[in-house]
This record gives C-alpha cells, sequence and structure tokens, in this order.
C-alpha cells in the first residue's frame, strides 16, 4: 500500500485546484528563479528521504531514495521499486522477493499529472501562491513558499515548497491530500553538476533476469 501511495504521489494529477488568495509577485519570482536554473542543469542527482502521515490518526510510514532528472527525463529508486522515464515511456518497475515485474506506459498519457521533473513549475498552473518567509538553518538561509488550489476539488489542497535563498535550490516540499494526508520530501544531498548519459532514464530488463512485463502501451 505505502508503496502505490508513494508512486501516486508523482502521478496522481494536479490540474483541478482551488479558489484562495492571489499570486504574490516575491513568491513569483523565487520560483521563476528556481525553475530557471533546473531548466539550465544538464543534470540533476539526489537522495531523499520521503514520509506520509495521516492527520486523522497520526500514523506515518517513512522511506529512503535516490531521484535522478535530466530535462523531461527522471529515474526513482526505492526500496523494491525503479521508476524510469526517458520523456516517451514510464517504466515501473517492481521486486517482492523473488517476483519481479515491470509496467509500462506512454509517458504522454500523464498530461499534466504531477512528476519529478514538472515539480520545479507547478505553480505555473492551478495554484496561487505567496511567501511565508524566511529562516536560517545550518547557516542556510532557508525561503518557504506557500502553494494553495485554485479549485476545490484537488486532490492536493497545499503544497509548501523550501527553498536555499542563495543557491536557489529546493531542498524539500509538502503536500497536504483531500483525505487527511501529508506527503513530505527532503533532498539529503543534491549533486547539480552530474551530466548524466540519456540510457540512464531506459529501463534495460536484461539487467534483472526472469520478469513479467505488462506492456498497457
Amino acid at each position: 500500500m505505502f508503496k502505490k501511495i508513494l508512486f501516486l504521489l508523482f502521478l496522481i494529477g494536479i490540474s483541478s485546484t482551488f479558489v484562495f488568495g492571489q499570486k504574490d509577485p516575491k513568491a513569483k519570482s523565487i520560483l521563476d528563479g528556481v525553475s530557471q536554473k533546473y531548466a539550465s542543469l544538464k543534470g540533476v542527482k539526489a537522495s531523499f528521504e520521503f514520509s506520509y502521515t495521516d492527520l486523522s490518526d497520526g500514523r506515518s510510514q517513512n522511506q529512503n531514495g535516490e531521484i535522478a532528472i535530466k530535462g523531461e527525463k527522471y529515474h526513482i529508486k526505492l526500496p523494491e521499486q525503479e521508476i524510469f522515464n526517458n520523456g516517451k515511456t514510464v517504466w515501473t518497475f517492481i521486486e517482492d522477493g523473488n517476483y519481479k515485474e515491470v509496467t509500462i506506459n506512454n509517458a504522454s498519457e500523464m498530461g499534466d499529472e504531477l512528476t519529478p521533473s514538472s515539480v520545479y513549475n507547478i505553480y505555473k498552473k492551478g495554484y496561487n501562491y505567496k511567501l511565508l518567509g524566511e529562516k536560517t538553518e545550518n547557516k542556510v538561509v532557508i525561503q518557504e513558499i506557500e502553494l494553495l488550489a485554485e479549485n476545490a476539488n484537488a486532490p492536493f489542497k497545499k503544497v509548501l515548497l523550501t527553498i536555499d535563498k542563495v543557491k536557489k535550490n529546493l531542498l524539500g516540499w509538502q503536500i497536504f491530500d483531500d483525505q487527511g494526508g501529508v506527503f513530505k520530501y527532503r533532498f539529503k544531498s543534491v549533486d547539480t553538476e552530474i551530466d548524466l548519459p540519456d540510457n540512464y532514464f531506459n529501463f534495460n530488463p536484461q539487467k534483472y533476469g526472469k520478469i513479467e512485463i505488462i506492456d498497457l502501451r
């Protein structure tokens, strides 16, 4: 169940949202800076911590993972799961004991959904935003920006982004869903100098031995 929740976090659409507030020009300037920086990079690779908390009962689950991003391409590594997206095709590989399977989809079918490669641009459609303030942690000035959905039927009502003011790096984010749950991501290390080859984002079944292939294209 937890793996499904994590996967849905990246894949569930955010096109419908909830009206609140306006677009803060200070927040927009910061978000534009982050978006422009990541668009100019050859690649990004980071380790991260992930948690999901159910606010109704306080239960939470945690995982660590690794993510690589290059333009519209991304590769996520999690315990027992990997997701590859080369911009055209998405492979979701799951390993449970001796059982291995990969599900294949067209990337174009994801439409406006929230993906690792689009998290830097989600403010451009369906959200109002404002700068909540700044704080200093370990000598790093952190800016916190709140995004509120424009439509009442949004699956995610609120997103909080934390940004390194000087380096314009996205340090983490929280997403509040309409079921009383909170998804939290925090990058533990970020390499913005890496130049990743395109084949890093392709799934090669020959590396995984016997595997069930479910092709939904």
